[in-house]
């Protein structure tokens, strides 16, 4: 294929690999592979308290077991605070991004005081914007994007429209169902969303193919993309994998850590999970990834479309 195409997995290392991250590991190395083009891995420690020493290199052979590996040297964001900084300063300058002087108390009384509505589990609570016209006698914590004068200032429309390449076309209005969003934290670390953005934009990343838990994140990321004029990628987000009591598999739900004994039933499981065949138990690994590529070149847009 024609299409200029850059592809990433971005795991956290709070903790090794399960079965959930291994689905969108896998759709990503796919989706790369079909295009023909390069396959990146990026770890996203930022935030240093939840890292877990040591995960970063024990997901980096969790993925060489299975035939996941980079095209190119790994990404740590840990070593990226001047690109963070520097994207920051252009956004103060600009006059898009404010000190916050709110706690989390602050924030819920200031909610509860507006008779907020609750919001949905996994989606952002709602910032009343306290600080934006300023910190009267707070000292400043965090570091917020102003979404109204980001989207003022470019003519862009409250609604943030964008298509999925799974999910199909979606929308947000990031300043009713977000609010202005942190950019970095109170603790000092900078906040996910400024790092994905800068990073991404950085390593020339094009597709973004990622877990369905993450979709609630793009639109904020496609404001702040436009906000430091930075291309948007293409988005797909891939199923997620449930446990056996109906909850998202995650680390912080317990979920174990892949077996990788047999690493070929590991990625069995994954690729029935984006729709794809198992093959197999004495398939070597190569040759298994070989005929799922192949497969999803020749199928490419429904064989992840029919998990939907």
């Amino acid at each position: 294929m024609a299409e200029v195409y850059t592809g990433r997995f971005a795991p956290s290392p709070t903790g090794l690999l399960h079965a959930g991250s291994l689905v969108a590991a896998l759709a990503s190395w796919l989706d790369a592979r079909a295009h023909g083009g390069p396959w990146l891995v990026r770890i996203e420690d930022v935030d240093t308290p939840r890292c877990v020493p040591g995960a970063d290199l024990a997901i980096l052979q969790q993925l060489a077991d299975c035939g996941l590996v980079p095209d190119v040297p790994v990404l740590w964001q840990s070593q990226r605070h001047a690109a963070y900084q520097g994207a920051l300063d252009m956004l103060i300058q600009k006059g898009w991004a404010y000190p916050c002087g709110c706690s989390r108390k602050d924030i819920e009384t200031a909610i509860e005081s507006a008779q907020a509505q609750s919001v949905a589990r996994h989606h952002a609570a709602v910032y009343p914007g306290t600080c934006r016209d300023g910190l009267n006698g707070k000292p400043a914590r965090a570091w917020r994007l102003d979404v109204q004068a980001v989207q003022t200032a470019l003519g862009q429309p409250t609604l943030t429209h964008w298509t999925d390449r799974r999910l199909g076309p979606q929308q947000q209005n990031v300043c009713e169902e977000v609010g202005d969003f942190v950019l970095r934290r109170a603790d000092g670390l900078w906040a996910y969303q400024l790092a994905v953005v800068v990073d991404d934009a950085a390593q020339g990343i094009t597709h973004v193919v990622r877990g369905q838990d993450l979709a609630d994140n793009t639109a904020r990321q496609i404001v702040l993309q436009r906000a430091l004029g930075l291309a948007t990628p293409q988005y797909l987000h891939t199923p997620l994998v449930l446990g056996a009591n109906g909850e998202k598999l995650s680390k912080q739900n317990g979920a174990l850590a892949l077996d990788l004994q047999h690493p070929l039933q590991a990625l069995n499981t994954a690729a029935q999970a984006l729709g794809l065949p198992r093959l197999p138990e004495h398939t070597p690994i190569d040759q298994a990834l070989t005929r799922w590529t192949t497969l999803h070149a020749n199928t490419l847009g429904t064989a992840f479309a029919s998990k939907a």
